[in-house]
This record gives C-alpha cells, sequence and structure tokens, in this order.
C-alpha cells in the first residue's frame, strides 16, 4: 500500500485486472457504441454492444502493463492527429535531458488533447510520457476513472469542499508531483489553471503554484523548492479550436445572464468535440527549464506565462481573427518557421475561416474571434 494509492496512477500488476473488469462494464460498451455508431445505437444497440466487447478483448488481449496500454492509446492517437489534424509539430525539446524527470506547466486549450499532445511530443523525442493531472469532477463513471488511470492519469481532488478539506487534498496532491519526479524519476503534466482558457488568454493562475509549494516545508525556500521540480513551461497552440464555438456561447451566456450552468455531461461532450473535431496545425513548444531566484508564487507564475507567451505559435487563424477586429494585419510571425504573415499566401485558410465564422451567430462573433485573435494580442504585448 502507499499513501498515494487514492491518486496515483495504477501500476503495471493493476493494468490486466483493472482491463478485465472494465470490458464487463455495460455502460462503457454502451458509451462507445452511442459514439461511434450514434445512428446505428438506437436501432440495434443490443447486437452492437456483444460486437464492440468481442472486438476490445481483442485489441487489448496483449496488454499487460502500463507500457502495453500506451501504445494501444498511441495507436489510435495516430489515426487522430491524420484524421482530425494537419500535422504536429514540436520545437525546444532539444533541451530537455531524458535522463531527468519534468514538471511540466502548459496553457490549457482542451480537456483531454493537452496533456495527449505534451505526451506525444515526447513519445515520438523518446522521453517518457506524462502522468496526467485530471479533475475528479470529469470521471463521472467509474470505468472512466478507471481508463484514465490505466493512461497514467492522476486525480485532483475538486469536489471537496470545506476549508479544512480542500487544503489536505492539495497538500497531498503537492506531495505527489513532488515524489513523482524526485523519487520516481516520473515525468508530470498539468495545467497552469483550472479550466479552459476560452477566450485565448493564457494566464497562469498563482494558485496552481501554490498548490505545487505545498510540500516545500520550512527548510527550504520557494526559489530551491521551485528549482529542484523542474518546471518547464509549455506552450500548444491549435490553429483551429473544435470546441471553439461551444467555448463562444458559454461566454456569451455569461456575459447575457451573468451565469453559465453546464449539462451534467457537458464536459465529456467537449472532451469527444476536442477529440474527433477539425484542430488544423497543432504545434507543442518547450520552454526553459525554470532556474534562478522567486520572491513569491506570483513570480513563478509571471515567467510560465512570460515563456508561453514567447513560444506559442500563431497560425494564419489568429491573424484573420484580429484583423477583422483591429482593421489591419498584426506585425508578427506565424507558422512553421515564424514566417512574416502575408494574407495573400493563405487565400484557401481565410476561406475556411470565414465559413466557420459564418456558422456563429451574429451577436457572438466578437466573442468568437477575440479566442482567436487574444493570441496575437498576447504576442505583441510581450
Amino acid at each position: 500500500m502507499s499513501k498515494f494509492d487514492d491518486i496515483r496512477p495504477y501500476n503495471d500488476a493493476e493494468v490486466r485486472p483493472t482491463l478485465d473488469k472494465i470490458l464487463e462494464d455495460p455502460e462503457l460498451l454502451q458509451a462507445i457504441a452511442a459514439f461511434r455508431f450514434p445512428r446505428l445505437n438506437g436501432l440495434v444497440g443490443g447486437l452492437l454492444r456483444p460486437m464492440i466487447k468481442f472486438a476490445l478483448k481483442r485489441r487489448l488481449a496483449n496488454v499487460k502493463n502500463v507500457e502495453d496500454f500506451q501504445v494501444v492509446v498511441k495507436s489510435y492517437m495516430d489515426k487522430m492527429i491524420a484524421s482530425t489534424s494537419r500535422g504536429l509539430s514540436i520545437s525546444g525539446i532539444e533541451k530537455l535531458d531524458r535522463n531527468k524527470s519534468y514538471l511540466f506547466i502548459s496553457n490549457h486549450r482542451d480537456i483531454a488533447m493537452d496533456p495527449a499532445f505534451v505526451g506525444m511530443a515526447l513519445h515520438k523525442n523518446d522521453f517518457d510520457t506524462v502522468r496526467i493531472a485530471i479533475g475528479d469532477n470529469l470521471l463521472t463513471k467509474p470505468y472512466v476513472s478507471d481508463l484514465m488511470r490505466l493512461n497514467k492519469s492522476f486525480i485532483v481532488n475538486r469536489s471537496a469542499t470545506a476549508p479544512r478539506e480542500k487544503l489536505k487534498a492539495a497538500k497531498h496532491l503537492s506531495s505527489y508531483i513532488h515524489h513523482s519526479i524526485n523519487e520516481e524519476n516520473a515525468n508530470i503534466w498539468i495545467a497552469h489553471r483550472e479550466g479552459r482558457a476560452k477566450d485565448g488568454l493564457d494566464v497562469t493562475n498563482p494558485a496552481v503554484i501554490s498548490m505545487i509549494a505545498l510540500s516545500k516545508g520550512k527548510q527550504r525556500t520557494l526559489s530551491e523548492y521551485i528549482n529542484e521540480l523542474h518546471i518547464v513551461p509549455v506552450a500548444i497552440s491549435y490553429e483551429l479550436d473544435p470546441c471553439d464555438s461551444i467555448k463562444t456561447n458559454e461566454l456569451y451566456r455569461q456575459a447575457k445572464d451573468g451565469a453559465y450552468e453546464k449539462d451534467e455531461h457537458e464536459d465529456i461532450a467537449s472532451i469527444a468535440q476536442g477529440i474527433t473535431g477539425d484542430k488544423g496545425r497543432v504545434h507543442v513548444a518547450f520552454g526553459e527549464v525554470l532556474r534562478g531566484e522567486f520572491e513569491n508564487t506570483d513570480d513563478v507564475a509571471a515567467e510560465i506565462d512570460r515563456q508561453i507567451r514567447l513560444e506559442y505559435r500563431l497560425f494564419p487563424s489568429n491573424c484573420f481573427a484580429y484583423e477583422k477586429l483591429n482593421g489591419k494585419w498584426p506585425m508578427v510571425k506565424v507558422g512553421a518557421g515564424a514566417k512574416d504573415f502575408k494574407a495573400q499566401a493563405y487565400t484557401k485558410e481565410q476561406a475556411e475561416f470565414e465559413s466557420r465564422l459564418a456558422e456563429v451567430p451574429e451577436t457572438q462573433r466578437d466573442i468568437y474571434l477575440a479566442m482567436y485573435a487574444n493570441t496575437v494580442s498576447n504576442k505583441l504585448s510581450k
């Protein structure tokens, strides 16, 4: 037994028993049937589920440990990247040491795909993949929790409400992150804020840094503790956001009604849309390891923000949106190799973006455009 058994990912010995258990779960089979065959599920769902169960058992028959499971996940990731994006590009990873463990802190645009793309970028360059922080608010079903923990996810307790309970959970999480990096030499991924940046403004919440530092103890300074965690800021850039219209509607409702109440399974729907929707090009940029003196957690957050703004890769979609809102092309570089942006070179991309924008209600278009344009504003203000 480990003191982290309640939140840690599953270990190799737990993989096969967990898989055997969830493959008998009718809710999982029903969810897959509804996702893969939405039109047929209502008509012949009873026939689909045994077929899905048979196919899954066959596909997972040789999975004995975490690495085996991640090989299966990678095969689906490869197909997803090929079918829903125009490719994944990576920069900055040559500055990292494969023999060290890191705490990767990234901006947050997509619930599932942010850590997935970071993990894929590491794997492609022969680094260990990451243990992924995931909020318990997303683990609405036991089989969802099992699948996430099979794939190296650890649980962030967001359901605690009492102050003492919240503090205890935060200290537990902080201790686990430190233990993973310094005792188990494992890479960690965590978002720089709770909740996605729906407005395109990537701002680190100092409370995340405060949580991470809860385990430093009185004997070490904040700077010493931050330095030994090997924190690497990561900027994840999507040319297109599969959930852009969903986010826009949420922001519009918040502005119009003063609040927005999510449906029970809205986050799960966003996860599905983020996985299957068109992403355009995707870029993962690794920054420099945080080193030096930090007076407080605000200083740490500011340095993460500086690096994310610096490393964020702009795409034509961002510049089209900026021009529509500001009446001029931004003086920034975009795309692979950070080339000068020339509007006439991207007529196809402009037509695609205009087509997406036309599907957004007119009252929501400024919010939609700002979501893409704010990344340009971030660059211009860095």
